[in-house]
């Protein structure tokens, strides 16, 4: 039974894709983009998801929305389970999760006015009277700190991270309870990306706005995120509450992302040198049989290549997938090695 303080609950979810075939004998290929991924957040709280490139972060938050198919597992929103739904009875819940892309620019139709395109999901989804739903754009255009007057006004007219603004007030037309964060922050100039955070922080405590936040970005994902978690390959490496991440990162591949950011002498972190990975990820569509990040991992044992380590949890609320993490009787008793720092 699903956790009443959870507003969204994943459960082994796969996706994969079909390739077409290379030639007439050739078998067919199937790149395995998320492999397994399981997590909770709970109401009101942002829960972070991490990783490089292809480690299927985004494909992930697509899946959640229903714009990935999915190959197993489940999805839960509140009580009503999306994955079993389809057609008009998904449509009619969509209006309670909603999604910022990655990109201010493509996102929206350069040749719609502001207004219209954040009116469109309460014409969709007959949200309020028609009356009603100029003096709700209008509301939104301010809450988002864009003027309303500026409803009128074409996308090239407006900044980037005014265009941001726009895609966050489209997402929040239909009062939805989870909103899906993709790299909302990563194409904006950096004065910007603070700009932006502060408002998703303001609107999260205002209205009560549940986050699934996809981010490369250690230090955005320090500012405004709750838990995290960190994909490789298609798995969740490591979920832990922030402070317990930041604090003391325990997988490999965890520590060599915490050592990419960039920290000052004297800050609220000790600087640290960074941590150089050689070598590529594996294939996708062959993964290996052991822990996914061995062949990169600079402390990895025979035995990492062997089996896949499971997702343990060490110490409340903090899991972790990797053999050389040790717990006894309960209690974190070794991490991983010492990381070798790049000379």
């Amino acid at each position: 039974m699903m956790d009443p303080d959870n507003l969204l609950s994943v459960r082994d979810l796969k996706v994969y894709f079909p390739r077409a075939k290379s030639g007439w004998l050739a078998k067919p290929e199937v790149v395995q983009a998320v492999d397994g991924v399981s997590f909770d957040i709970r109401r009101g709280t942002t829960l972070a998801i991490v990783g490089e490139s292809g480690s299927g972060k985004t494909t992930t938050a697509l899946a959640v929305m229903r714009l990935a198919p999915i190959t197993g597992g489940h999805i839960q929103l509140g009580s009503v389970d999306l994955t079993a739904l389809s057609g008009e009875a998904l449509r009619r819940e969509r209006r309670r999760l909603q999604i910022i892309f990655q990109d201010p620019f493509s996102s929206l139709n350069p040749r719609e006015r502001a207004g219209a395109t954040v009116r469109a999901p309460l014409d969709l989804m007959n949200v309020g009277t028609p009356l009603e739903r100029p003096q709700r754009v209008a509301e939104l255009f301010k809450a988002v700190g864009l003027r309303p007057e500026q409803q009128h006004l074409f996308p090239h007219q407006f900044s980037g991270g005014q265009r941001q603004r726009i895609n966050i007030a489209r997402a929040l037309a239909t009062n939805p309870e989870l909103v899906v964060c993709d790299e909302p922050v990563s194409a904006l100039d950096i004065a910007i990306r603070a700009q932006i955070l502060n408002l998703l922080t303001r609107l999260q405590r205002e209205l009560g706005l549940t986050y699934l936040f996809i981010s490369h970005d250690m230090a955005v994902v320090e500012h405004i995120c709750d838990e995290i978690a960190v994909m490789y390959l298609g798995q969740i490496v490591e979920r832990a509450p922030r402070k317990d991440f930041f604090a003391n990162p325990l997988h490999p591949y965890s520590v060599a992302l915490m050592s990419a950011v960039p920290t000052v002498q004297g800050g609220r972190r000790r600087a640290t040198q960074r941590i150089k990975l050689t070598g590529d990820p594996p294939s996708p569509i062959n993964p290996p049989v052991g822990c996914r990040f061995a062949g990169r991992c600079p402390v990895a044992e025979v035995a990492c290549t062997l089996a896949l380590p499971p997702l343990v949890e060490v110490t409340t609320g903090h899991w972790v997938r990797c053999s050389r993490v040790e717990v006894v009787s309960g209690h974190l008793a070794r991490g991983p090695i010492q990381l070798p720092q790049a000379t």
